[in-house]
C-alpha cells in the first residue's frame, strides 16, 4: 500500500496526510528541480551524469575495444566514457572496434540530449523571477475611525518595485451546514484598497469589520473555535525584469491579536524630510479599549 503523502503548511500546528494521491514522479521532477534549492539542482545534475557515465562504462567493459585501457578496468572504462561525454578526447584511448564505435556514438547522443535538457533546466531556474516579500509577523485588529479594522503589513525585501501591485484576502473557517457536515468555507474579504501603482518598502493592508465582514460579531474565542486561516496573495510585474511576480503568506487563530496596532514606522524629521524606519516592522502596540470594540481585555 503507498504511503500518504504529508503535507505541512508554514507555521501550522497541523499535518495534511494526501490518500491515493496518484504519483508521477519523471513527469513533475521537471517543476521539482525549479523550486528546489540550487544545491540540489546541482547535485542532481552531476549524480544524473556520473549515472549516464557509469552505465555507459558497464556497456564499454561487455563490448570491449577500448585502446590503450587496462583489460576489466572499470574505472578506464568509465573515464572513457567522460571523456567521450564530455568530448573531450584527451587521445589516450579511443574506440578500436566496432561495438565500442557504436557505444561512441549512442553515448554522444545521449550527451547532446542531456547537456540541452541542463542547459534548459539551468536557465529556466536562473532567469526565473521571484520576490522577496515580507509579511508582518501578526495580524492585528483595532479601531480606526471608530471602526473594529483589520491590519497588517506587507513590504518588498528588494530596492525596487513592483508595479501595479495586487491584494487579495481571503479567510477560512469550518462551518457546520443544516445537514449537520463540517464545511471549510473560504470568503473573501473587501480590502480598503486592494491595488497599488507600485510597491516599495511597506503597505498597510486594511478590512474594515462591519455588518457584511466574516469577522463581524467574531471574538478571539470564536475564531479559534472556527479553526480560522488568513490567507493573503501579492501579485504584480517586477520593473526590473518587466516579468509577473507573486507571494503568498498564510496565518492562522494565534496570529490575530485583537486590540493592537502596528507600530509607527514612518516619521517626520525637523527639517521636513520622511523617515522610514523598518526595524519595528513586526512591533505592535497595545491600544485602549472602546465599548464596541472591548479589547484589549483587563
Amino acid at each position: 500500500m503507498r504511503r500518504p503523502k504529508t503535507l505541512r503548511p508554514a507555521g501550522a500546528e497541523y499535518e495534511i496526510h494526501v490518500v491515493g494521491d496518484e504519483r508521477t514522479p519523471l513527469r513533475d521532477y521537471y517543476h521539482a528541480l525549479l523550486r528546489m534549492p540550487w544545491w540540489f539542482t546541482l547535485a542532481s545534475i552531476a549524480g544524473i551524469f556520473l549515472a549516464a557515465n557509469a552505465l555507459f562504462a558497464a556497456a564499454f567493459l561487455l563490448a570491449g575495444g577500448v585502446a590503450n585501457a587496462a583489460p576489466g578496468s572499470f574505472a578506464d572504462a568509465f573515464f572513457f566514457s567522460v571523456q567521450t561525454m564530455g568530448t573531450i578526447g584527451y587521445g589516450a584511448m579511443y574506440p578500436a572496434s566496432r561495438a565500442a564505435n557504436l557505444l561512441v556514438v549512442a553515448e554522444t547522443i545521449a550527451s547532446l540530449t542531456l547537456t540541452a535538457l541542463a542547459t534548459g533546466l539551468v536557465f529556466a531556474k536562473f532567469s526565473r523571477s521571484t520576490t522577496r516579500m515580507l509579511f508582518s509577523r501578526e495580524v492585528v485588529i483595532s479601531p480606526m475611525d471608530g471602526v473594529p479594522t483589520l491590519m497588517l503589513r506587507v513590504g518588498n525585501q528588494r530596492g525596487n518595485q513592483i508595479v501595479d501591485a495586487q491584494f487579495k484576502m481571503t479567510v477560512v473557517r469550518n462551518e457546520r451546514t443544516a445537514e449537520g457536515h463540517t464545511f471549510y468555507r473560504m470568503l473573501d474579504l473587501k480590502l480598503m484598497r486592494d491595488h497599488v501603482l507600485s510597491l516599495s518598502r511597506s503597505w498597510s493592508l486594511l478590512h474594515r469589520i462591519d455588518p457584511a465582514s466574516p469577522f463581524y460579531r467574531q471574538s478571539p474565542e470564536t475564531i479559534a473555535l472556527q479553526e480560522v486561516e488568513l490567507h493573503v496573495m501579492v501579485t504584480g510585474t517586477d520593473d526590473t525584469t518587466m516579468q509577473p511576480v507573486h507571494a503568498d503568506h498564510r496565518y492562522f487563530a494565534r496570529q490575530i491579536l485583537w486590540g493592537r496596532r502596528h507600530a509607527d514606522i514612518l516619521s517626520e524629521s525637523p527639517n521636513g524630510d520622511l523617515i522610514l524606519d523598518l526595524r519595528p516592522f513586526h512591533d505592535t502596540q497595545p491600544t485602549v479599549p472602546t465599548p464596541d470594540f472591548p479589547y484589549p481585555r483587563p
